[in-house]
């Protein structure tokens, strides 16, 4: 059994332990939240030091947690990415906190603005608000019970986050699979998980209620089909270094319209839309159209 994030507790840990398959134990791998559990900053803080920090490709190693194997892989261009993402989150933040917090002084000493004057409660609840949609409340800690602005950096909390940047870890009873394996084995969970998302957003494929089996299989097979469709062309562009997304692709071939006009029973004038310089790249129509050929083979 592989698992997302949400399946792991300690209780469901110890019932999946219980569980057996005819007279073998259930085999599985569950990703764990880290950022939940605290015990993971100082389980982690060695392998961090030694293995990630200054990391230029992924790094995959192996602990122990509740008995189980723990498998530590560390993406260090995703933890650039979140960390980078982060910061500036962090310092748009406290530039509005310092553009605030100035006002408030210039307002002591008879400066006047422009709209309604800035008080010390609905600033907090300003930057409050701010800190809570940017999910930054655990690095922010803005001072809601106090009479002034007041906010503070926990930089234990910012080290930790930059600690657990760009880190998967998995859970697991499977006993002859090396780590590398088990993270393939997890991938491929998520490989599923975007199929399903691709169908729901870009497919737009609403959901449809049946009662008959054949309805329910054909239903099915619409979904299956237009799945590969979407993968054939994804790999086709990438295949060709294209810079446009599947999605992107299939808006930009819409717009292509073929017109046929009949008068009097008698066909009169029949043709394309004129191309724009996008929709006339030779290679980017020839991906969709061997894209279905593919298909229809």
């Amino acid at each position: 059994m592989v698992a997302d994030r949400g399946l792991l507790s300690l209780d469901n840990l110890e019932s999946l332990q219980k569980m057996t398959v005819g007279n073998r134990p259930l085999e599985f791998i569950l990703a764990v939240p880290a950022r939940r559990y605290g015990e993971f900053d100082t389980l982690l803080e060695g392998h961090h030091a030694q293995h990630c920090v200054g990391a230029t490709q992924e790094v995959v190693g192996e602990l122990g947690w509740q008995e189980q194997r723990l498998i530590v892989a560390h993406d260090p261009e995703a933890a650039g990415t979140q960390s980078e993402l982060r910061d500036k989150r962090i310092e748009a933040l406290e530039q509005d906190a310092a553009l605030w917090a100035g006002k408030l002084v210039d307002q002591e000493t008879g400066r006047t603005y422009r709209g309604r004057k800035l008080s010390d409660a609905g600033v907090t609840a300003r930057f409050y608000k701010a800190v809570t949609d940017s999910h930054l409340g655990h690095i922010l800690k803005v001072s809601l019970n106090s009479k002034d602005f007041e906010y503070d950096l926990d930089e234990k909390a910012l080290k930790r986050a930059r600690m657990l940047d760009g880190k998967l870890l998995l859970v697991t009873n499977m006993p002859d699979h090396t780590p590398e394996e088990i993270v393939n084995r997890y991938k491929s969970l998520a490989d599923i998980e975007r199929g399903f998302r691709v169908l729901k957003s870009e497919i737009e494929i609403d959901p449809m209620f049946h009662r008959l089996p054949n309805r329910i299989r054909a239903h099915a097979m619409i979904c299956f089909l237009a799945l590969v469709l979407f993968r054939v062309l994804r790999m086709r562009l990438k295949a060709k270094n294209s810079p446009y997304s599947p999605n992107r692709m299939l808006e930009v071939v819409r717009r292509i319209q073929y017109h046929q006009v009949t008068l009097h029973r008698k066909q009169s004038a029949k043709g394309l839309t004129t191309l724009t310089p996008e929709q006339n790249v030779n290679s980017n129509l020839n991906i969709l159209k061997n894209s279905r050929l593919k298909l229809a083979t």
